[in-house]
Formats: C-alpha cells, sequence, structure tokens
C-alpha cells in the first residue's frame, strides 16, 4: 500500500506517518502481537511516570487503546462516505477520567492487541476507492489511507517514548 500524500493528511500526522516503514498493514499486524507482548516485560514499571504530570505507561497504553478506538471510528465513518465533520478529543482529559491506573497492565496490553485485531479486520476489506476517501475530523481533511499510517505511527511513537524515557 502506497504511502498517504501530503496533502492527504494535517501537519501534525507527519511526524507519526513518515517513521513507518515498510508494508503500513504488515506493521499494524506486528504491533498487534509484538507491542502487547512488549508491555508484559514492564510490569514492574506499569505505574511509572518519568516526571510529575506525566502518564504512567499504563495511562500511556490506555491512551493508545482510546486513539485505536477514535481513529477506527473515523476511518469507517470515512470509508462509508460520511459527510459530516467528526469531533476532536482532549487525550489528556480521556486519560485523566479514564482510571487506567486502577487496571492491570496485562488487561490493557491483552484488550489493545484484540481491539488492534479487530479493526484489522477492517482494515483489510477497505478497497482503493475507500482507503482514498476523505473527511473532517478535528477541523482538519484527513484520508482513511492516511489514518492507517497514523495507527501504526502512534505505536512507534509511544514505544520511542517508553524507551527513552520510561527504562
Amino acid at each position: 500500500m502506497n504511502q498517504p500524500q501530503i496533502q492527504d493528511y494535517p501537519e501534525w500526522a507527519k511526524p507519526y506517518i513518515s517513521v513507518v516503514q515498510g508494508d503500513v498493514i504488515e506493521v499494524l499486524e506486528k504491533q498487534a502481537t509484538d507491542f502487547a507482548a512488549s508491555m508484559h516485560n514492564l510490569i514492574e514499571k506499569a505505574d511509572y511516570a518519568y516526571a510529575p504530570g506525566k502518564w504512567t505507561i499504563k495511562e500511556m497504553i490506555g491512551h493508545i487503546i482510546d486513539t485505536e478506538r477514535i481513529f477506527a471510528y473515523r476511518m469507517l465513518s470515512f470509508a462509508r462516505n460520511e459527510q459530516a465533520a467528526l469531533p476532536g478529543f482532549d487525550e489528556n482529559q480521556y486519560v485523566e477520567i479514564a482510571h487506567f491506573k486502577d487496571r492491570s497492565l496485562f488487561s490493557l496490553s491483552e484488550e489493545f492487541a484484540l481491539l488492534r485485531k479487530a479493526n484489522l479486520y477492517l482494515i483489510k476489506s477497505l478497497n482503493e476507492e475507500e482507503l482514498n476517501r476523505t473527511g473532517i475530523a478535528s477541523g482538519k481533511s484527513i484520508s482513511v489511507r492516511a489514518m492507517l499510517y497514523i495507527l501504526a505511527g502512534h505505536v512507534i511513537h509511544h514505544e520511542n517514548v517508553i524507551k527513552e524515557r520510561y527504562l
């Protein structure tokens, strides 16, 4: 699958899209198993935040899950030619009220794996026309194809944050 073109996504998405190397479907599939498994190795650091006011690892995984759900809904909506603009979301507010700290890291990593695997059924069902459809989310135009890359790049981004700041 070809990478999205610069006109297919807002500027904020460029760092996520640019880190995806190779076939995006293969990256998404690999993340479904490898990312979840790597989280199991962080149980001792699950409640650790590298600085005051920063998310714990459990909260970060919860944020990734929330983002996965929101972007899957956006992909479905725009692939089905939804014309209404979709709202943005405040990731900090979502994490603050979601009580991810009360959950186990294992349950969060398993939820991510199952959610991603379910989303892959939608993703693999999309044809070229659907992948190229666009819609308005958070006040910006974005294509379905770009959102696939954002999902993959978002996980890569947070994997890098974990390596750089939590380990």
